[in-house]
């Protein structure tokens, strides 16, 4: 089977990924081991900037129908934090399950065009000047070009012998969904997570009776990864949280985790690249991890496609690790920084106090709900300094040729190159400081100002030739 581009894995950042080149008309196949798509919820939240990023292509509204609850604001640690202090018109974390994420993501991906072959699972990988040749299961695929996005335990990596460097984890904890009885909570809050001795854990319906239940303490950090998660170790657990009016009646599904950070130092291989898990893990502190993977498709198949197609300017692709790889990089700070806070002994209860005192002064607690949002993402782009420059374009209202209301949403649904407009000379919602902008498919601001000049040359790098 012949294709422009083989998608390695099925979750989220691979269907995102497969929905991205679809909808830019190139011709993909994503491939995935399992037979069938699990039931699990696994992650759960959708911070504001990727509510953005799904609303960009029309994919919110569908998502929000799906969700279980908007929460508002999010979490350092279990310590709060306001998204409203940021200008988005999603100022709260969409509480839906990641499996709801990946059907929505697979039927888009299949309305565009895109297979996803399951039960085929990678077993052989070599690539040439020309393309990769892949064997998935009873399938030899070629394509000019391959993503692995299968996993912490990346297949695709391992065949390349791709290093995965970082840190080993120190905290060990538990994640179940789990029916129960008793006085369980009925909707979302945010996550109060003081360090104990005793152990701690936390409680959000999911709907149907199902309860999502995260846990840590010293029964956890003395059993290994792979231990299975019994239902006298959850009972155990949701004893020493909630008292023994809560008991439990049966495990859908449950699994370990530990706060260990790795990132492969280079995104893209020659015609191989790398996203989401693949390239990067750390602890789920905060819900950040799924929110990555689909910012990095989302990033990365506008690129690709510009690439496959032949119209990409030298050099465009290489921006994809360029400007991903930092992001991923502070994300597995924080998140190392996160469980340091968790740990229960009497410095770092010192050390969490504090911390929680400075996240009452409102510009400090911006700062930290711009970093695990995502809001204050800002790509390093050549230009003239000003403020837009590298960071999304915020929601305004245009009025183009027909006098037609068109909100920037709407213009980018179409995703299939950059486009410009002048917002100085149109009625707009606000002023953004710019005569004219240049926004890339993924919503960015790639140039800003009046001269022709410079905009030839920004046309030039990220639209490349027609």
């Amino acid at each position: 089977m012949d294709v422009d581009v083989i998608v390695v894995g099925a979750g989220p950042t691979g269907l995102m990924l497969a929905a991205e080149l679809g909808l830019a008309g190139v011709s993909a196949v994503v491939v995935e081991r399992l037979a069938a798509r699990g039931g699990q919820s696994k992650a759960l939240g959708l911070q504001p900037r990727t509510a953005e990023v799904l609303e960009l292509r029309g994919l919110l509204g569908p998502l929000l129908d799906r969700a279980v609850q908007l929460v508002p604001g999010g979490h350092f640690a279990g310590l709060r934090l306001d998204f409203g202090a940021w200008d988005t018109p999603h100022p709260h974390m969409v509480g839906v399950p990641q499996a709801r994420v990946e059907a929505l993501l697979e039927a888009r991906a299949a309305e565009l065009g895109v297979r996803v072959l399951r039960g085929h699972e990678l077993t052989a990988l070599a690539q040439d000047d020309d393309g990769v040749t892949a064997t998935a299961g009873p399938v030899r695929l070629r394509g000019r070009h391959l993503v692995g996005c299968d996993g912490g335990r990346s297949a695709v990596r391992e065949l390349l012998g791709i290093p995965f460097p970082g840190l080993d984890g120190r905290l060990r904890m538990a994640v179940a969904d789990i029916t129960l009885t008793g006085p369980a909570p009925t909707s979302w809050s945010l996550p109060v997570m003081t360090p104990s001795a005793a152990g701690k854990g936390y409680l959000a319906p999911l709907g149907d009776g199902v309860h999502r239940f995260l846990f840590y303490g010293p029964e956890q950090q003395d059993l290994p990864r792979d231990a299975p998660v019994t239902p006298e170790e959850v009972s155990r657990a949701l004893a020493v949280s909630f008292g023994p009016g809560v008991r439990l009646t049966g495990i859908r599904w449950a699994s370990r985790f530990t706060d260990a950070s790795r990132q492969v130092t280079r995104y893209r291989h020659g015609r191989v690249l790398l996203a989401g898990d693949a390239a990067h893990i750390h602890s789920p502190m905060g819900g950040q991890g799924l929110n990555l993977g689909l910012q990095d498709a989302f990033n990365l198949g506008w690129k690709l496609a510009a690439e496959v197609g032949g119209r990409a300017a030298d050099g465009l692709l290489d921006t994809y690790h360029a400007e991903r790889h930092p992001v991923a990089a502070r994300v597995l700070a924080n998140t190392r920084a996160q469980a340091v806070l968790l740990v229960p002994d009497e410095e770092n209860l010192a050390l969490r106090g504090i911390i929680e005192e400075l996240l009452r002064v409102p510009e400090a607690n911006k700062v930290v709900a711009g970093m695990i949002s995502g809001l204050d993402i800002r790509y390093p782009l050549p230009g003239e300094p000003h403020p837009l420059l590298g960071r999304p374009l915020p929601g305004l209202e245009l009025r183009d040729g027909r006098a037609v209301l068109l909100t920037a949403t709407n213009r980018l649904r179409a995703a299939a190159a950059p486009w410009s407009a002048r917002v100085n000379h149109t009625p707009t919602t606000r002023d953004l400081g710019a005569e004219a902008v240049l926004v890339r498919p993924d919503g960015y601001v790639c140039w800003t100002g009046s001269d022709a000049g410079s905009l030839t040359g920004a046309l030039s790098r990220w639209v490349g030739r027609p």
